[in-house]
């Protein structure tokens, strides 16, 4: 994979040429993956970036500005190299990429920018699963290194994906012996009784998107097993009092939904060798009006606190259909007009 750079001479009445990069590739068995049907993932790439791709044979130009055309010479390095690893390299994938160089801080002028860090992906027995913000790949180091990690932030961002899949691959590699998936079911309050089915029946469509990121990462038979051994288990948050969770990765998802006592029990449960995720979004309480949040509790309380780590997402990280970010951001906007003036 080599790039050549041209530069361009300008005269004083006129306007300035593009800025041209030609970027070739070493090997045509991945061109059509890194091209997309129809070029495809180039047109992706065209349309977020405002540059012109011209693929022939194993070279891409790029034409434009000189920043977009920077970065669009890196989000294709970024994908061959990904492919080059055995990765794929889907329509979500290059958003993500996008995501990544766009939002990449900037650096001291005339230094050259690099590849995203392609380190510090979670491998399960499905997927490698890398970053697609830069607040994503915070979050995930945070997860290796930490022993208490709030992930808080808009819908959509991954907070809860990759916090189960970070849980799997400690499983897998034996470094935990169970993992605990908890959720308040506060959307059912004191009408909980009322569904049909038995306890179990009951509680499940409220811890249904735990059970969907578990699918996604294990192979559905290996999730029943560990599920009927207890090595997975899934359960409302009131399960959880009086217990002491050793040598378990627990997840409390939607904590925004905890009142303060349940956060203070649930964080009270971490025993030897176990690791703790606490995620939520604080513009979503569903708790009766008056009640504080546990979550908004527990992050000015445990502001600072040694060994607890706080990645914030904004509607910039989200990473589901790029409509979702327009909505977030909708709705920030709107709470921010509703707000009383000072």
């Amino acid at each position: 994979m080599t790039a050549r750079e041209s530069g361009t001479m300008v005269s004083p009445k006129s306007k300035p040429a593009p800025h041209r990069v030609d970027v070739s590739f070493d090997d045509n068995r991945l061109l059509p993956l890194l091209y997309g049907e129809h070029d495809t993932h180039l047109l992706r790439i065209e349309h977020q970036l405002g540059v012109s791709l011209a693929s022939r044979g194993n070279t891409v130009t790029i034409k434009g500005a000189t920043e977009p055309v920077e970065q669009a010479r890196l989000v294709l390095e970024t994908l061959w190299q990904r492919l080059a690893q055995g990765q794929g390299a889907s329509g979500a994938d290059i958003d993500g990429v996008i995501r990544m160089v766009r939002d990449a801080p900037p650096l001291p002028d005339g230094a050259p920018r690099g590849l995203p860090q392609a380190d510090g992906a979670i491998v399960t027995r499905r997927k490698r699963i890398g970053p697609r913000s830069p607040t994503q790949a915070e979050y995930i180091a945070a997860l290796g290194e930490s022993e208490m990690v709030f992930g808080v932030g808009p819908a959509g961002t991954g907070k809860t994906y990759l916090a189960v899949a970070q849980a799997v691959s400690l499983l897998i590699a034996g470094r935990v012996d169970r993992i605990v998936l908890s959720r308040p079911a506060v959307e059912a309050g004191e009408r909980l009784g009322f569904l049909p089915g038995d306890l179990k029946e009951k509680v499940d469509p409220y811890l249904r998107p735990l059970y969907d990121a578990l699918y996604d990462l294990l192979p559905a038979e290996q999730v029943a097993k560990h599920i009927e051994t207890g090595t997975i288990e899934i359960a409302p948050l009131a399960f959880m009092r009086g217990r002491t969770l050793a040598h378990s990765f627990v997840i409390l998802d939607e904590a925004q939904n905890t009142t303060v006592m349940q956060m203070r029990m649930a964080l009270t449960r971490m025993g030897e060798a176990s690791r703790m995720v606490i995620t939520g979004d604080t513009s979503q309480i569903d708790l009766k009006p008056g009640d504080k949040s546990g979550l908004v509790d527990a992050l000015e309380i445990l502001d600072g606190t040694e060994g607890i780590r706080v990645v914030r997402f904004t509607d910039r990280d989200v990473v589901r259909h790029p409509l979702v970010a327009r909505i977030v951001r909708a709705y920030e906007a709107a709470d921010r007009a509703r707000k009383p003036q000072p």
